[in-house]
């Protein structure tokens, strides 16, 4: 049994993001009919540049903050999971055959395993947060 939630944010949340989500199967399919598929773009040497500078950040935070066995691992894990499986899926779909590759080795050796990782500890923080509330006051009834 869930335990009652006293926040008002919990009514409306679920709801909005359900019909979000729903709102978006129209617009997927839309798309998918007329968007083109080859597109020339004058900035895409930034967007790719500016994609990694944040996947770095969400990396970055994610070591910095399981070193700090902060509780905000959880989000700073999943934000880098979720780039490196974006990152992985455009390299993949945005290569030329000569590069396809390459672009394949590189998700299933790196990205995809590393997004996995990071999924993992985003999952488990919460675990891992309270297993080591557990062993310090173990520690402290020794001395």
């Amino acid at each position: 049994m869930e335990a009652p939630d006293k926040t008002e944010v919990s009514r409306w949340v679920a709801p909005t993001f359900i019909v979000c989500s729903v709102v978006l199967i129209p617009w997927i399919v839309y798309l998918g009919f007329s968007l083109p598929s080859r597109q020339v773009s004058r900035h895409y040497d930034l967007a790719w540049v500016g994609f990694d500078v944040l996947e770095l950040i969400a990396l970055a935070a994610t070591g910095y903050l399981a070193l700090r066995r902060s509780r905000y691992l959880a989000l700073a894990s999943a934000s880098a999971a979720t780039l490196l499986v974006i990152d992985a899926w455009f390299d993949v779909v945005t290569s030329p055959r000569h590069e396809l590759l390459g672009a394949v080795v590189l998700a299933v050796l790196i990205e995809l395993p590393l997004a996995g990782v990071c999924a993992w500890l985003s999952y488990h923080t919460e675990h891992l947060a309270d297993r080591r509330v557990h062993v310090v006051p173990a520690r402290l009834d020794r001395s």
